[in-house]
Parts: structure tokens; sequence; C-alpha cells
């Protein structure tokens, strides 16, 4: 089958956004490991600057992580429109039009609640703020899947009638985003730290039985195969990240502890979890495109003819 070469350009910046948001993300767990969400006490001004224009040269200390964020989030609202606009002018599919939109507006919400975190000091914005952040990255991984060649090309063989990999893969991402938020509980409310283990092992448990529903329905289809040992490699690193982010913050570790150890721990595990979710999506999405379910029959399929376009790459 063809493949589109005018999605070539949004499929890459949608890739771009989607990394920029997972470092947006680690950031965003520096600052709050570090106590440094109210170092600038203004908003969207920074100190009275434009948030464009504070001298570098007063970035020190909790301000620096703080502000570094801000300019971060700016780039991403930057890339997501440049994607949306590309999107709209390059793919005539509707229904991925709208997700340029959603993707638009999520993000300018998720910049006003970063705000309304810091007037307002208001640890419900936080909370909120950190849920969506993940719920955007998994819609920036959702336009990338969908711009991609692979989605437009699917050379792969469909899944047998009746496979159970597809829901397997969305209550995956399901449980997985729900641990988000109760990670997000947890740092951000004081909720139970058992809670969040619960969610770990549920989460854990989806990942493997995905993992081995893949590897027996759909064994010679790298397409699956090959995110899905990823999410489970993922798992291991996990794993272990959260036994060291829970001696770091729970336990006696933190009094001797290096302090860089202390900030490393709790959020490499933040960025861990976000890349298992962004993998996860991507299983479930590829696992829907090659399903015999009518799930993914509205217009999922249709692109841009040749004549239509006058640009296919064969």
């Amino acid at each position: 089958m063809a493949v589109a070469r005018h999605l070539v350009g949004p499929h890459r910046l949608a890739v771009a956004t989607t990394g920029v948001t997972m470092l947006l993300i680690y950031v965003g767990g520096v600052v709050t490991n570090t106590g440094s969400a109210m170092a600038v006490p203004d908003w969207p001004t920074t100190f009275g600057y434009n948030m464009f224009t504070y001298p570098w040269s007063q970035m020190v200390g909790g301000i620096f992580y703080e502000h570094s964020h801000r300019l971060l989030g700016s780039v991403v609202g930057m890339l997501t429109v440049s994607l949306a606009l590309w999107i709209g002018l390059a793919d005539s599919r509707r229904w991925m039009r709208r997700l340029g939109l959603l993707a638009v507006i999520a993000v300018i919400v998720q910049g006003i609640l970063g705000g309304l975190r810091v007037l307002l000091i208001d640890h419900g914005f936080a909370l909120i703020h950190a849920c969506l952040a993940h719920a955007f990255l998994s819609l920036t991984v959702a336009l990338a899947v969908f711009t991609s060649g692979g989605w437009q090309a699917c050379n792969e063989s469909p899944l047998a009638s009746g496979s159970r990999l597809p829901a397997r893969a969305l209550i995956t991402v399901a449980l997985l985003y729900l641990q988000i938020v109760f990670g997000a509980l947890l740092q951000h409310a004081g909720a139970s730290f058992d809670v969040h283990l619960i969610g770990a092992g549920l989460a854990a448990i989806a990942v493997v039985v995905l993992a081995g529903t893949t590897l027996s329905e759909a064994p010679e289809c790298a397409w699956l195969r090959r995110p899905v040992l990823l999410l489970l490699a993922l798992l291991t690193v996990q794993f272990a990240l959260g036994i060291g982010a829970y001696l770091a913050r729970f336990t006696d570790m933190q009094e001797g502890a290096a302090p860089l150890t202390l900030l490393l721990l709790p959020t490499t595990h933040r960025i861990a979890g976000a890349a298992m979710l962004a993998t996860s999506v991507v299983v479930a999405l590829r696992g829907l495109r090659l399903s015999a379910t009518p799930l993914f029959a509205m217009e999922l399929n249709a692109l841009p003819s040749a004549r239509e376009k006058g640009r296919v790459l064969a």
C-alpha cells in the first residue's frame, strides 16, 4: 500500500512534540521534588519580566527549575499549535483535525492550570496539572501513531477474530494512567502509599498479561512485539526505581543519601511511568489497527488518495 509523503512532516513533528513533552514532565517532577513550585510568585510574568526576557543570570536555585519548566511548557505549546496547523493543511481525515484541535485546547488548559497553581497557591490545581500532563502526552503519542507510515501502510497480518489483545491493551493503558493519578495523589495530596502500591501491582499484572497475550496471539508481528518487550523492560526498571523512591522518601535513607540521589530516584521513577504509559498507548492503538473488530472502521483508514494530493510515495 502507498505511504503518504505529505504526512511525513507531521509525523516527525508529532514525535518531537512527544519527546519535548516527556522532558517537560521530567522537569515538572524536578520542580515538585525540589519544592520549587513557588520559586516564581507571579504568572504569566516572571518577577515582572516577560517570560522570554527574564535574565539568565538570575535563573539560580529554585528559580532555574521553575522558570525552565515554564519555558519548556511554552515550547510544547508552540510545537502543538504548529502540529495542529500542519495536520489541518496536510491531512484530509476530519477526525485527525479534531484531534489536533483537541491537543491545542489541552495544552492551553494545562498552561492555565499551572498559572492558577501559582496565583492561588492551591495543591488541587497542582494535582490536576500533573494528571492532565500525562493525558496530553498520550494524545501526542496518538497523533504520532496516526501519522506514521506503519499506520498508513499496515503491512502486518490482522489479528484473529475475537482477539483479546486490543481489550487487554486498553485495560493496561487505563491502569497505568490510574497508577499515575495515584502517584500524583501521593505526591500532592498526601494519599495513602498503600493505594499507590495496590495500583502498581494491578498495572504490573496488566503489563505481564498483555505481553503474554501479544507473544501468543501475534508472535511474528514485530509492530506489536517490539513495544510490548519495551514495556516489559520499562516495568523492570520502574520496579527498581519505585523501591528506590520509597526508600528515599519514607525511610532513614533520606538522612544519609546524597541530595542528587534523593532527587533522581523519584523524578526518574515518574518519567519511567510516563514512558510506560506512552508505550502502552502505542500497543493499544496498533492492536486496534490490526483488530478484526469494526471499532476503528469509522474513517480511520481514510487517507487522501494520490489523485487528491498528487504527492504519494509508493
